[in-house]
C-alpha cells in the first residue's frame, strides 16, 4: 500500500436500507474530471482498507504513464461493500449500491470487478438500472467514443484455451513479475505457491506453470492443494467454479489437502498472495525468499518490515498486479488493438520494464521496492498535474 500525504478527494459512506450493511466509496484523485478503481464486495471491509486501495489505484495509474501513448492516466478511486459475495442477497445489496453511486459512475467513476465480484454480475445489474456502462464517464476524454468501445468490447469477446482475456491479462503481469524477481535473485529450480485460485491467482499460476515454473501449492476457500513435484495447473483450473474453489474429486494421487491454515507451510520459493488484504501479518512464517503481491495491500506494514529486514524481496501490488487495469485503457484508447498476442505482448514488455526500473530505483536508494514505486509515482504524478491537472482535496 502507497500511502499519500494527500486527503483524498472525495469519501463517500453509505448503509445498506435492508441488511444495514455499509458500503464506500473513495475518490483519491482526479485527473481530466475523471478517476479509476474497481469494486469490491467481502465480509468486514471497511472505509480504510477502500481508501488505501483507492490511493494504490494513483499509483498504478501513474507508474504506467507512458507520455508517448495514447492512454493518459487517470486519477484513483475505489469502493467496497462489507457483505459476503456469496450470500444469496448479495446481488440485491450490489443493486441498491450500485444505485445509492451511480451519478459518481455516470460522470467520475470507472470501475470495474474486484475481490467478490465478477465483471458481468457488474454490468448485468448496471445494464438493469439503465447505466451505459461501468466506464462511461471516460467516454468524453476520447475522440470516437464508438470505437473505442467497440474495441474494448470486441477485446472482451476474446478467449485463450476457453478462458477469457480479460480473466487472464492481469495474471500475466503477475507472473511476468514473478519472472522478473526470480531473474533478479537468480532463484534456481524455483517453486511457486498461489494463495487465492480465482481469476487473478489462476491466471498467474497458469502462466508460471506454461513458463517451466513449478506450482507446489495453491489455497482457494475450500483449504490448501499441494504437489511438491509440481500441481498440473490446467486440470485445476478446469475444476473450479466461479469463486475459484477446486473439485477435490478431481485431484492426482500425489496432491495432498491440507487446511486453509497451512498455506504458508508449504515449501515455496516465490509466495502469490492472490486473495485477501492483510493475508500475511506474520513475517515469521513466511518461509519464501520473493513474494509476488497480486493481490491488493496483502501484506500488512508491520510484516514488510520484518520480510525486508530478513532480506526477502517484495514486489508490490502497485506494480506487480497494475496490468488489468492497464489493459483495459490501452485497449480503449488504442495503445493496443482487440488480440491476445498483442495484449500478452505488451503486459510482459511493461511489466519488465516497470520491475526493473523499481528495483534499479531501489538498489540505487537502499531502500525497499514500495518505496522506491513511491518515489517513482509520486514523480509521473507530478508530469501528469503539470500536464493535465489533477485534484485532490
Amino acid at each position: 500500500m502507497i500511502h499519500q500525504a494527500d486527503s483524498p478527494y472525495l469519501q463517500v459512506i453509505w448503509h445498506d436500507p435492508v441488511t444495514g450493511r455499509p458500503g464506500f466509496l473513495v475518490i483519491d484523485r482526479l485527473v481530466r474530471g475523471v478517476c479509476s478503481g474497481g469494486l469490491r464486495m467481502r465480509p468486514g471491509c471497511t472505509l480504510s482498507e477502500v481508501a488505501g486501495l483507492a490511493s494504490g489505484m494513483t499509483a498504478k495509474e501513474a507508474l504506467n504513464y507512458d507520455p508517448a501513448g495514447r492512454y493518459i492516466p487517470l486519477g484513483g478511486a475505489k469502493g467496497g461493500i462489507d457483505f459476503d459475495p456469496r450470500d444469496p442477497a448479495a446481488v440485491d445489496v450490489l443493486r441498491r449500491y450500485l444505485t445509492a453511486v451511480r451519478p459518481y459512475i455516470e460522470q467520475f467513476w470507472t470501475m470495474g470487478e474486484d475481490l467478490g465480484l465478477r465483471q458481468d454480475t457488474i454490468d448485468e445489474v448496471l445494464a438493469e438500472l439503465g447505466v451505459r456502462s461501468s466506464i462511461q464517464a471516460i467516454y468524453p476524454l476520447v475522440d470516437d467514443p464508438a470505437k473505442a468501445r467497440k474495441r474494448l468490447a470486441d477485446a472482451f469477446e476474446i478467449s485463450v484455451d476457453g478462458v477469457a482475456l480479460d480473466e487472464l491479462v492481469g495474471g500475466c503481469g503477475v507472473a511476468e513479475a514473478a519472472l522478473a524477481g526470480i531473474e533478479h535473485l537468480n532463484l534456481s529450480q524455483p517453486k511457486a505457491f498461489v494463495q487465492g485460485f480465482g481469476s487473478m491467482g489462476g491466471a498467474t499460476a497458469r502462466f508460471l506453470a506454461r513458463a517451466g515454473v513449478r506450482v507446489a501449492g495453491i489455497a482457494d476457500a475450500a483449504g490448501v492443494v499441494a504437489n511438491p513435484g509440481g500441481l498440473d495447473v490446467e486440470r485445476l483450473l478446469l475444476t473450479r467454479d466461479r469463486f475459484g474453489t477446486v473439485d477435490r474429486d478431481q485431484l492426482r494421487p500425489g496432491d495432498q489437502q491440507l487446511p486453509l491454515s497451512a498455506w504458508l507451510d508449504v515449501e515455496a520459493s516465490v509466495l502469490v498472495p492472490a486473495a485477501v488484504s492483510y493475508a500475511i501479518d506474520d513475517a515469521g512464517k513466511v518461509r519464501a525468499d520473493l513474494i509476488v503481491e497480486a493481490a491488493n495491500m496483502p501484506v500488512t506494514a508491520a510484516a514488510e518490515v520484518q520480510l525486508s529486514e530478513r532480506g526477502i524481496l517484495i514486489i508490490p501490488d502497485v506494480v506487480a498486479n497494475s496490468a488489468t487495469n492497464s489493459w483495459w485503457w490501452w485497449t480503449f484508447f488504442g495503445d493496443v488493438e482487440a488480440d491476445a498476442d498483442a495484449a500478452f505482448g505488451r503486459i510482459r514488455q511493461s511489466m519488465r520494464q516497470l520491475v526493473g526500473r523499481v528495483l534499479n530505483r531501489a538498489e540505487q536508494e537502499a531502500t525497499i521496492p514500495r518505496a522506491a514505486a513511491a518515489a517513482l509515482a509520486a514523480e509521473a504524478s507530478d508530469v501528469i498535474s503539470r500536464r493535465f491537472g489533477a485534484a485532490r482535496a
